[in-house]
């Protein structure tokens, strides 16, 4: 019998080179980004505010990346999950940190979540744009990526 269970979790540096990218795409988009990484728990890893960044964007990067890592889905895809269930859909928006619109994807090495990025700042599709450019740093070094 096992009494433990293995996980992986993103590293500082890991989490440090997605967020550079993501920035570096932010600045080619010319819009101040709010941009965060969080670990698989949801714990804050990474976060920057661009000079400029709206104050609300700080504290939706940061919960569309745990939204993302506690569900092990990206935010864009809760809308058409619940649109057409009333109930879920109004009672949904009571549960804390969960965002559904888009500017969150789960983070994943090789199939197993480690972490997620949450960007916020322009429209939620320029969000997205940002987040992708971050996890492109996961393709680039090889490692398996669902967006």
């Amino acid at each position: 019998m096992t009494n433990f269970v293995e996980s992986k979790n993103i590293s500082l540096e890991l989490a440090n080179r997605v967020l550079e990218a993501a920035r570096a795409k932010a600045e080619e988009l010319g819009i101040p980004f709010s941009i965060a990484i969080v670990d698989k728990p949801g714990n804050l890893k990474a976060f920057q505010a661009m000079d400029g960044a709206p104050v609300l964007s700080l504290d939706i990067a940061q919960n569309k990346a745990f939204s993302a890592a506690a569900y092990n889905r990206a935010t864009h895809e809760w809308y058409d999950r619940l649109k057409n269930d009333p109930p879920l859909l109004h009672g949904i928006v009571h549960t804390p940190r969960l965002v559904i619109f888009g500017g969150g994807y789960p983070i994943k090495i090789d199939g197993e979540l480690i972490g997620g990025i949450g960007v916020s700042g322009g429209h939620y599709t320029h969000d997205m744009q940002v987040c992708e450019a971050g996890l492109a740093v996961l393709e680039d070094l090889k490692i398996e990526v669902k967006l």
